[in-house]
């Protein structure tokens, strides 16, 4: 199971998702947040890290990090735990599934005819 994002978290990854999404060292991380100590900064990916959230690499001295999936596979993730816990999979499918505008539907019409590796 997934587990839930911080705050702080959360804004990390989307650094490392969006804004940077190549391998970036703790302090080019930090750069986007400069009202947080470079400690701060390092114990949240550390934490990222040990979550599975991110890929920990090295180059020099310098530790470095990259999200370990994407995004979309991130939430994908997400929704699928959620299902998880229903007892009735069908029944929060379908309560999903009329949630969704327009556009939504039609993605989910359109995945749901692909063929399945």
């Amino acid at each position: 199971m997934v587990s839930k994002l911080g705050n702080l978290e959360a804004q990390v990854m989307e650094v490392l998702w969006q804004v940077a999404p190549e391998v970036k060292t703790v302090r080019e991380v930090g750069d986007h947040f400069p009202d947080h100590a470079y400690t701060t900064i390092m114990t949240v990916l550390t934490r990222l890290a040990s979550k599975g959230f991110i890929l920990e690499g090295q180059i020099g001295r310098a530790k470095t990090y990259v999200a370990s999936m994407s995004k979309a596979e991130f939430i994908s993730t997400l929704m699928t735990d959620a299902l998880d816990l229903a007892s009735d999979r069908t029944a929060a499918l379908v309560q999903f599934a009329r949630t969704v505008d327009a556009e939504g539907a039609r993605a989910l019409r359109d995945a749901l005819q692909e063929p399945r590796p």
